[in-house]
């Protein structure tokens, strides 16, 4: 990139939550929420953050523009995860910006430290030819993940049918892992025993 880019941040939030049983957005964390905390993480370090929701669209109105964030409506979250990142990347796009911190609602959100230091790697390193900065944890990636504008458009031209992973692993050579001292990068809240062990310490 010849130029500085402009980020959104993205936070995917149209999962049912069905293992949960009930909102993980809405699940409380510290002085705030999973999607609120995510919101408050991503605000400081973006022009604007993007929250794609599903069916629980109307649950999280209230919060998510109490932020001053925006609202789109995954209509088919049934299609999965990869259709709310196309959802969210087009919007990003849509508001002329060229480069998206994008956050996952299904764990607490990660230290504004860790969110920094990913965002300064991308920066630096997109001049010579880094397309998006993955945080990794011991021997797993994470999440939220820095992407470019060449990987937007690849995430946005792939098929339906793929997943991101196959975008990722087609573009291995465009992508820097960065290990990050910060283990709610890789925790996933799936159950009410996940949320009980990660809020008890």
């Amino acid at each position: 990139m010849a130029r500085s880019p402009s980020f959104c941040g993205v936070i995917l939030a149209a999962g049912e939550s069905s293992r949960m049983g009930r909102d993980k957005a809405l699940l409380p964390w510290r002085d705030s929420t999973f999607l609120g905390g995510a919101i408050d993480l991503l605000a400081p370090l973006t022009d604007m953050v993007i929250v794609v929701g599903g069916n629980n669209a109307p649950n999280l109105e209230p919060l998510v523009y109490a932020a001053s964030a925006f609202l789109i409506v995954n209509r088919e979250p049934e299609r999965g995860q990869f259709s709310s990142l196309r959802l969210g990347l087009q919007e990003v796009m849509n508001h002329g910006r060229d480069a998206a911190i994008v956050a996952l609602v299904d764990r607490p959100p990660a230290r504004p430290d860790t969110v920094a230091l990913l965002k300064d790697r991308f920066l630096e390193r997109a001049s010579e030819g880094i397309w998006a900065v993955v945080p990794r944890h011991g021997e797993r990636n994470g999440h939220p993940v820095v992407v470019g504008r060449e990987m937007i458009n690849a995430l946005l031209s792939a098929p339906p049918t793929v997943t991101a992973r196959d975008v990722e692993h087609a573009h291995l050579q465009r992508i820097e892992y960065v290990s990050v001292d910060d283990p709610l990068v890789v925790w996933n809240v799936d159950t009410p025993e996940d949320y009980r062990r990660i809020t008890s310490g």
